[in-house]
């Protein structure tokens, strides 16, 4: 049970309703962290924005993005995520076979080599900020990130580990997808 009090599909109104409508008709259900969110509509809207950026990016892809929530929820233990996020990976056709080994070695992923490369810079910056050094954007910049993409990456990994502490502390990250 939560420990704040959300607004339901059914008692939604405003902004939270047409949030939830966007999620119903494009995935067929509303994601706990965003039934968390309305808890708070105006940070419900700002996120919801931040997704629609994310979908429409023009160089960070849904393969590479769903990797990265994938294997920064592993790394959190944020258990909503997870799951959701490997149901997204096998939608691009990885087996669990791919899953499990991608969760041993993200470096063993099936991404292009320059999606790779933002997966591991991603990982390692979440894992160890202090560890990033300059080589480590240059390589980024060889492959053909631009500091924009490399800043937008990092953005998307952080933020799921903000919404990690968010739905652990609110006793929301369940398994429920």
């Amino acid at each position: 049970m939560a420990l704040l009090q959300t607004i339901s599909k059914e008692n939604a109104d405003g902004e939270v309703k047409t949030i939830y409508d966007g999620f119903m008709e494009k995935v067929g259900m509303i994601p706990k962290p965003f039934e968390l969110l309305s808890v708070s509509p105006e940070l419900m809207k700002i996120q919801a924005g931040s997704l629609t950026y994310f979908m429409g990016h023009p160089t960070l892809g849904f393969p590479l993005l769903s990797h990265i929530r994938y294997m920064v929820a592993v790394m959190h233990n944020y258990a909503y995520c997870t799951d959701l996020n490997k149901n997204f990976l096998k939608m691009q056709g990885l087996q669990d076979a791919d899953v499990e080994n991608l969760t041993r070695d993200p470096s063993q992923t099936m991404l292009e080599d320059k999606d790779k490369a933002m997966l591991l810079f991603v990982l390692k910056a979440i894992k160890n900020p202090d560890s990033v050094e300059e080589r480590d954007i240059a390589g980024l910049h060889d492959m053909g990130w631009k500091d924009r993409d490399i800043f937008d990456a990092l953005t998307h990994g952080v933020s799921m580990v903000g919404h990690s502490v968010l739905m652990k502390a609110f006793k929301m990250d369940t398994c429920n997808t």
